[in-house]
């Protein structure tokens, strides 16, 4: 896994003035979703602000940041393709040099081209026809539908615009095979496939274009595109009706929140404030530096909330003291990122806010019921560390730490531990919403980087938001693009179909989650999780609840199930994070994490047999 092809070399067909224009406008776009986001961020803290201190609960802020939100996406759209930061799999450019390359990345660059082409038409005959009126702003719907014709026609902007060494007139290539692409999808493959294959067209199409090395959220929407196109022209409004609404969710603005939050903390030092907490408590153990990379992990799980973001963040730092030390790089490494999976286990996880949004369950029951699993996972990578140090007989790291030291260290990493605390406190208590905690979440983090470690400076906060909006929009791009997706999927009774196969074929709930767990983890080989969960959780959810599996339950299993399949070849996302960072081999990190995969599978295995493990804490607290 990786970002599209940013090691392509740019090519000498374009005059300076073309790619001094393309920066700029890169950069206006930059300037103009960091400008959103913050105002995002202002206006939810207002709106917690007017409902605990004036006692005025108003509608308008909500419809207000839920509007910009949309626009933020959408404008980051084109920006990703400046950037090269949208999410894409990268089996094939890879094995493939000189012509060949330069021959696929046109075919990669021709499919986004396609896709855009496909957003600005229907997008534009939607921003056409929309007569209703929002209900708080009292603004017509027609300034929010424009968000995405906007965005996929600078899109289109920067394709045109596009250099690639040997191929002359590379932007112009591009444009062709996307309008071809477009005219094929849209004319002639109805005609050939049909309505009734609609299902088949878009699976086939989907997983084609996403092994091909297409962008995540152009494969998605292209495959909605063109099984829908057999529907009829009116019935293709459908594409950007539902991209546009799956963002118009207040839920979801915890996501960049708590991205932008994290950011904030990095920013402000708390990554070597948490090392040395975690040094100090166990740095002394047998193998003591790899107790220390998971101890490290878990606290900054409960900041981030991103297992890319922790894998990076802890690669830069640990892997080569551990490497100083004696351990092998490629162990350093495997140990690095099967420990981040932590940070999709640990509130403020955006695996399980996304989870909480598709499939309609708390968000706080779900933060409350990873938190024993998160433990289980950090007991079960500690027990493979410490048994691997005793094959290996290797003694402790570090002498053991005062007292004293130990209580320095602790006051330092404080502030950062307290949130957390606020998230799931707050949320359980009903005092505010997930995004609202997210906004929370980031001025409690301005501050904690301002005040109290004092690394956090004008500069540094917006790198730290730059950073965020791009995370944040290579992640919701995907959630906007899978809604046409699963739409064609429930409009065709797929989910309806698959829950009554398996009802009928495995009757135990017991019996049925290993079965999913089974499945999950062959998904999580081939897919990336987000994209996994954006499509199979409107599948499951039917199945699981048919068969009496608790929701909650459920949705700590699927996100460990597919963050293990985030250390599993043939993408392990992780793998190719930690590796890339610390300068690692890719098959000796591989080969490396396999204790640690069974270490993973084993407290997958206990969570599921053992409900108990994730809801006995939701039932205690009520």
């Amino acid at each position: 896994m990786k970002t599209q092809h940013a090691d392509m070399p740019r090519g000498p067909a374009f005059r300076r003035p073309v790619e001094s224009s393309r920066n700029g406008l890169a950069a206006i776009l930059e300037t103009a979703t960091v400008i959103l986001l913050i105002v995002t961020v202002i206006v939810a803290v207002l709106q917690v602000f007017f409902r605990y201190v004036l006692n005025d609960s108003l509608s308008w802020p909500e419809e207000l940041v839920r509007w910009c939100f949309v626009w933020m996406v959408f404008l980051g759209l084109p920006l990703g393709i400046a950037r090269d930061s949208h999410i894409n799999i990268d089996l094939v450019s890879r094995r493939l040099e000189g012509r060949a390359k330069e021959w696929h990345w046109l075919s990669v660059q021709g499919l986004i081209a396609a896709g855009a082409i496909a957003l600005v038409r229907h997008g534009a005959d939607l921003v056409v026809q929309a007569t209703y009126v929002s209900p708080a702003l009292g603004l017509p719907f027609t300034y929010l539908f424009l968000a995405l014709p906007v965005g996929a026609a600078l899109t289109l902007i920067f394709q045109a615009t596009r250099g690639a060494d040997g191929l002359r007139g590379f932007g112009t290539l591009t444009i062709l095979v996307g309008v071809a692409g477009y005219l094929l999808l849209a004319y002639a493959l109805p005609g050939v496939a049909g309505r009734q294959n609609a299902t088949l067209i878009l699976l086939v199409l989907a997983l084609v274009m996403v092994l091909w090395g297409t962008p995540i959220v152009f494969a998605l929407a292209l495959a909605s595109f063109a099984a829908i196109a057999p529907r009829g022209e009116l019935m293709l409004l459908t594409l950007p009706q539902q991209m546009t609404g799956a963002l118009d969710s207040f839920l979801l603005l915890a996501i960049p929140f708590f991205i932008l939050a994290a950011a904030a903390m990095n920013a402000g030092g708390i990554t070597e404030k948490l090392l040395g907490l975690a040094s100090s408590l166990v740095g002394h153990l047998r193998g003591g530096l790899g107790h220390v990379n998971i101890l490290t992990n878990a606290m900054m799980a409960g900041v981030s909330g991103s297992s890319m973001a922790d894998a990076a963040a802890i690669s830069k730092t640990l892997v080569p003291t551990m490497e100083r030390h004696g351990y092998t790089r490629s162990f350093a490494c495997a140990l690095t990122a099967a420990s981040s999976v932590l940070a999709n286990l640990i509130p403020p996880s955006l695996a399980l806010i996304i989870f909480g949004a598709l499939a309609s369950v708390s968000v706080g029951a779900l933060f409350v019921a990873a938190l024993v699993p998160a433990a289980v996972v950090c007991i079960a990578l500690a027990i493979v560390v410490h048994v691997m140090s005793g094959r290996q007989r290797r003694q402790a790291d570090m002498a053991r730490a005062s007292w004293t030291a130990r209580g320095r260290a602790l006051v330092a990493a404080l502030p950062a531990l307290v949130l957390p605390l606020i998230v799931v406190g707050g949320l359980r208590a009903g005092a505010f919403t997930p995004s609202e905690a997210g906004a929370i979440a980031v001025v409690y983090a301005l501050i904690c980087g301002a005040l109290f470690y004092r690394h956090l400076g004008p500069r540094r906060f917006v790198a730290a938001c730059r950073e965020a909006v791009g995370d944040a929009v290579a992640v919701m791009c995907i959630i906007a693009a899978a809604a046409p997706f699963a739409w064609v999927l429930v409009s065709d009774q797929v989910p309806q179909t698959v829950a009554a196969a398996l009802a009928a074929a495995f009757g135990d709930p017991l019996t049925l989650l290993l079965v999913l767990n089974l499945f999950l983890l062959i998904v999580g080989l081939f897919m990336e999780m987000i994209a996994a969960m954006v499509i199979l959780v409107p599948i499951l959810i039917p199945i699981i609840t048919a068969a009496g599996i608790d929701p909650v339950h459920f949705g700590v299993v699927l996100v460990m199930n597919l963050v293990i399949g985030a250390l599993t070849p043939p993408l392990g996302m992780l793998i190719f994070t930690t590796s890339r960072v610390a300068k690692a081999e890719v098959p000796a990190v591989f080969r490396a994490v396999v204790p640690f995969l069974i270490g993973l599978v084993a407290a997958l295995l206990l969570v599921t047999l053992v409900p108990g493990v994730s809801l006995g804490l939701v039932d205690l607290l009520g």
